[in-house]
């Protein structure tokens, strides 16, 4: 579904991304693990068309995409739910999750969306009036993803969905993101809870300084010896 050829990226005279390839099959749940500033973020700032490669393709259903404008990779589908969650916060839960379907037309469609959305995060109903401002980290981060699912993706970017949550939320979360897989979307997720990350991926990359330096099934990875030292804290 989503492969990246050789894909170099700079931010002025600093190398972010170094010729790295991967793919994600469609389906699958991938997993992209790596210390702080590895380039986890920008790896997916470069699929969504936030940045173009110096070097290097992202190919999308067998369409070259790279630096092709972010709206239309969304109405194409693609969709991120951003590190640090963006959500509007002047808005509503419900204006915000409308905002995630502006591309959408049909109403019914729209409305029955946002039901499983609901039942997906129960805490948004509840809250379903409030400025998305006043929720606590774990609600704006149900509220980023279920909004970024608004769109409908074929391909759900998540990045770093567990930062800085309570224990309780990160498993609200993970499940959340399972049940995702279940009904058929591919999922690319950036997470710095590597143990998590691998629990809940097929396969993972392992990114370094902008390069990958490990790559494999997931279970594999997580009883790779290195691994445990370095992510896993074993």
């Amino acid at each position: 579904m989503l492969k990246l050829e050789n894909v170099s990226v700079n931010y002025g005279a600093i190398n972010a991304l170094s010729n790295i390839s991967m793919h994600v099959e469609q389906g699958e749940v991938v997993t992209l693990i790596g210390a702080n500033g590895a380039g986890k973020s920008t790896t997916l700032r470069t699929i969504t068309g936030l940045l173009e490669p110096a070097e290097g393709r992202v190919i999308f259903e067998g369409e070259d995409i790279s630096g092709k404008p972010t709206h239309k990779l969304v109405a194409r589908g693609i969709s991120m739910s951003p590190e640090g969650r963006g959500v509007f916060a002047n808005l509503s839960v419900r204006e915000n999750l409308q905002m995630g379907a502006y591309l959408q037309k049909n109403k019914s469609q729209i409305a029955s969306d946002m039901e499983h959305i609901f039942q997906m995060f129960p805490r948004l109903k509840e809250r379903e009036t409030q400025n998305a401002g006043t929720l606590s980290g774990g609600e704006q981060q149900m509220l980023a993803m279920g909004r970024a699912l608004m769109s409908r993706p074929r391909l759900l970017l998540l990045d770093e969905p567990s930062l800085g949550l309570a224990p309780l939320v990160v498993h609200t979360i993970f499940e959340a993101i399972e049940e995702i897989r279940g009904k058929g979307t591919t999922i690319l997720l950036v997470e710095q809870n590597a143990h998590a990350a691998l629990h809940h991926s097929d396969r993972a990359y392992v990114l370094e300084t902008g390069n990958i330096v490990m790559e494999g099934p997931s279970k594999e990875l997580a009883a790779d010896p290195r691994i445990k030292e370095a992510y896993l804290g074993e």
